[in-house]
């Protein structure tokens, strides 16, 4: 009896480390899935932080997009001097005037660069 209850030990072991490592793994692309797919919705993320300036449909037409002189991002010939990677940098370093004055604040601190690129395909769609 002793001999079969020996032979079954290296099974048992094996069978034990086999569900801890399937256990981690499991967990592990648990925790990555849920911070990748829960980055915040762009449209949540444009309504929290860009449309007080921007305005909801992009336009610009707020109180704060007139005093800082925001762009139309419905406009077709504006969104044609746009480039995705200069927007990225505008809004993860935030726009400062020639003078130094703060025109937009950074998002670094806020956003993740998934969210901020997240952002650029979205004034994309302002497009008409």
């Amino acid at each position: 009896m002793d001999s079969d209850r020996d032979e079954m030990l290296p099974l048992n072991n094996t069978m034990k480390a086999s569900t801890f490592l399937n256990t981690a793994a499991i967990g592990a692309l648990l925790a990555l899935s849920v911070s990748v797919t829960r980055a915040a919705d762009a449209k949540e993320n444009w309504e929290k932080n860009c449309a007080s300036c921007h305005g909801m449909d992009g336009k610009g037409k707020t109180k704060a997009g007139r005093l800082a002189e925001v762009k139309d991002f419905t406009d077709p010939k504006y969104q044609e001097t746009l480039v995705d990677e200069k927007m990225y940098q505008q809004m993860k370093e935030g726009l400062k005037d020639q003078k130094g004055k703060e025109r937009m604040k950074p998002f670094k601190d806020k956003l993740t660069d998934d969210e901020i690129k997240a952002l650029v395909q979205f004034v994309r769609g302002f497009k008409k």
